[in-house]
């Protein structure tokens, strides 16, 4: 890559300087710096991670939980794979020190199923960091103690959504539920939970040893910090690269050899598809979502073929317990087989955007609520290619 200023994540660390510093701060000043810091969860819901932990960590319990949650299912996303194979010593000190900061003695990797043969080597670098004293009873002496379990998932991409992965943790099938409660007052076991994104627990520690006003000279104003996106699709260097929030689809393309690019897809299936014109607009919370996947088409994809993709994926995801996602998915998949046939009315075409902003509106969970955005955003940039085949 081309921009090698200004990195965090693929910068220097040392393991145990976090949670060593944390421990001198106290549990509130932690709480304080993370909230001033800005940070936002990188799994793609941009939740303020301070206000998230301020929330848990009043709520008064004998008992707190801290998630990883590592259920990456995204399509086009593997940056979460990479810090867990690369840099497994980083998350487990982001959560360490979550758990001190909210009053949690244990935790919790929920790992993706497909990613079974990464638990290896997270079980070795858990067990290194307790041999040092970095986890487990009496952290550098301290009257703090954190434990780290590792716990497997099934496969489900609606388990990347907190309340169904919390579910499925608790032992009953991975399903969204209703808010409130949130998992701030009733999580795992009905406790107090924290969850928080593979990524966004890597950050803690460089925040609470160099401080909030140095992790927000990183990125714009209102989307502090780096970020790591999961670059495929038709580019020269397909990856994972770190960036600046406020980048420009055009910057970003120059760093990863797309140019000349016909579309790009910015985070995920479930994000927004972006055509030329809008290649000018930054990707950051005030901006284009940064879900972390950004997937590059030429102009020689069919855009029609994508989104029959994209459809097929979230038909077969839904988890069926709302209507409006588990029907609504499967008329919009069918709609996209009528256009491949030449016998989608403009008329019904306008009768499946407006039931895009019904599922939006009425899905009780995140999938459902931007399964939408793929199909709107494709069909708004590429009409006259889906119509006029």
């Amino acid at each position: 890559m081309k921009n090698e200023k200004k990195k965090i994540l693929f910068g220097e660390f040392v393991t145990g300087a976090g949670i060593t510093r944390a421990l001198e701060m106290g549990a509130g000043k932690v709480v304080e710096d993370v909230k001033s810091s800005n940070l936002r969860g990188r799994g793609g819901a941009g939740f303020p991670t301070g206000l998230k932990w301020f929330l848990t960590a009043k709520q008064e319990s004998d008992e707190k939980f801290i998630i990883c949650n590592a259920d990456e299912g995204e399509p086009g996303t593997f940056k979460d794979r990479l810090l867990l194979m690369e840099q497994p010593e980083k998350i487990l000190e982001g959560m360490a020190i979550a758990g001190f900061a909210i009053g949690a003695s244990v935790g919790f990797i929920y790992l993706r199923g497909e990613y079974i043969y990464l638990r290896k080597g997270l079980e070795d670098a858990i067990a290194s960091m307790t041999k040092n004293n970095f986890l487990g009873k009496n952290i550098n002496g301290s009257n703090f103690s954190f434990d780290v379990e590792i716990r497997l998932g099934a496969g489900a991409y609606v388990c990347g959504e907190e309340f169904a992965l919390i579910s499925s943790m608790n032992g009953y099938r991975g399903e969204p539920r209703n808010k409130p409660p949130y998992p701030s007052e009733k999580g795992y076991r009905d406790k107090p939970t924290v969850v928080n994104n593979v990524e966004t627990l890597c950050y803690i520690p460089y925040i609470v040893t160099k401080g909030a006003e140095w992790f927000k000279e990183h990125g714009t104003q209102a989307s502090t910090g780096t970020k790591l996106f999961s670059v495929s699709g038709d580019v020269k260097h397909a990856g994972v690269c770190e960036l600046e929030l406020g980048i420009t689809i055009n910057q970003l393309l120059a760093e990863v050899g797309g140019e000349g690019a016909k579309s790009v897809q910015v985070g995920g299936a479930s994000g927004l598809n972006v055509a030329e014109k809008d290649f000018d607009k930054p990707i950051c919370f005030e901006g284009l979502p940064p879900g972390g996947s950004i997937i590059v088409f030429n102009h020689k994809r069919d855009m029609l073929h994508v989104l029959k993709n994209f459809m097929e994926f979230f038909v077969e995801e839904s988890c069926g317990q709302c209507t409006p996602c588990r029907e609504g998915n499967y008329r919009l998949l069918e709609g996209v087989k009528m256009l491949e046939k030449g016998e989608c009315s403009v008329r019904y075409l306008k009768e499946l955007e407006a039931l895009c902003d019904v599922m939006k509106d009425s899905s009780k969970c995140g999938l459902g609520q931007t399964s939408p955005n793929a199909f709107l955003s494709i069909v708004e940039n590429f009409k006259t290619e889906i119509l006029y085949r």
